[in-house]
C-alpha cells in the first residue's frame, strides 16, 4: 500500500517537473525583431542653371528681291517742315506715320521709313571712322547687312559721310513676310551734335526724287 502510493507520488511529481520545463521554454523564446525605420531617400543635387544671355539677332540671308516693290513714293507727295529736338529740321512727307523717342524722330509710310537720329559727339564723321566703327556696328544690329560703300557727299547743310548698304526688314508681324531694302544713312556735325538720317525703302523702288527732297531740306536751326 505504502509503495503504490510512493509510485503515484512520484509520477506525479515527474508530470510536473515535465510541465514546468516546458513552460520554462516556452517563455524563452525571443521576441519578434521591431521593423527597421524606412531608409531616408538619397537627397537630390541640385546643378544651378547657366545665366541667361540675350538672344542676338538671327542670322538671315538676304530676302529676294521683289520685280514689283510697292515702295514709290507717289509724285504727288507734299512735304512738311519737321523740327527735332537734336537742333535741325529736315522736310518729311505729309501723312506719314510718326514716332518720336529722347533722340530720334521715325516717319514710315507702307515700306518706306525717314529716321531722323542724333547723338553727341567730340568730331565729325569721317570715312575712316565709319567704316572702322560704324560699319561694324551695322553688321551686327541690322538684318542681313550688306555693305554698299561709304563715301563723303555734299549737302546744302555742308559736309556729310555717306554709308550705303542694304537689310531685310522686320518680319511682317501676321504674314511674316520680309523684303530688301536699300539704305542710305547720312551722317553731318556740328558743335558737338552728329546729326543722322537715314532713308529706307524696297530694293528697285524710283525715290530718288523724294529722297533728294529730305536730304536737301536739312538744315541745322
Amino acid at each position: 500500500m505504502h509503495t503504490t502510493r510512493r509510485t503515484t507520488a512520484l509520477a506525479i511529481a515527474g508530470l510536473l517537473l515535465l510541465a514546468g520545463c516546458a513552460k520554462g521554454t516556452s517563455s524563452t523564446a525571443s521576441a519578434p525583431s521591431s521593423p527597421a525605420a524606412p531608409s531616408s531617400p538619397a537627397p537630390r543635387s541640385h546643378s544651378p542653371k547657366p545665366p541667361e544671355t540675350p538672344s542676338p539677332i538671327p542670322v538671315e540671308s538676304p530676302v529676294p528681291t521683289e520685280s514689283s516693290p510697292p515702295g514709290d513714293i507717289p509724285d504727288n507727295t507734299q512735304f512738311v517742315p519737321y523740327r527735332t529736338k537734336g537742333g535741325f529740321k529736315i522736310s518729311v512727307p505729309e501723312g506719314w506715320a510718326r514716332t518720336t523717342t529722347k533722340t530720334s524722330a521715325t516717319f514710315t509710310d507702307k515700306l518706306n521709313t525717314i529716321v531722323a537720329s542724333w547723338e553727341p559727339a567730340s568730331k565729325a564723321p569721317t570715312v575712316s571712322s565709319a567704316t572702322s566703327t560704324e560699319v561694324p556696328q551695322l553688321q551686327m544690329t541690322e538684318r542681313a547687312f550688306t555693305l554698299g560703300d561709304v563715301t563723303q557727299t555734299t549737302l546744302p547743310a555742308g559736309r556729310a559721310v555717306l554709308i550705303s548698304f542694304q537689310e531685310n526688314s522686320s518680319p511682317n508681324p501676321v504674314t511674316g513676310k520680309q523684303y530688301r531694302l536699300d539704305v542710305l544713312r547720312y551722317e553731318l556735325f556740328r558743335s558737338g551734335t552728329e546729326a543722322v538720317i537715314t532713308l529706307l525703302s524696297p530694293v528697285g523702288a524710283d525715290n530718288v526724287d523724294p529722297w533728294r527732297t529730305v536730304t536737301e531740306s536739312f538744315a541745322w536751326s
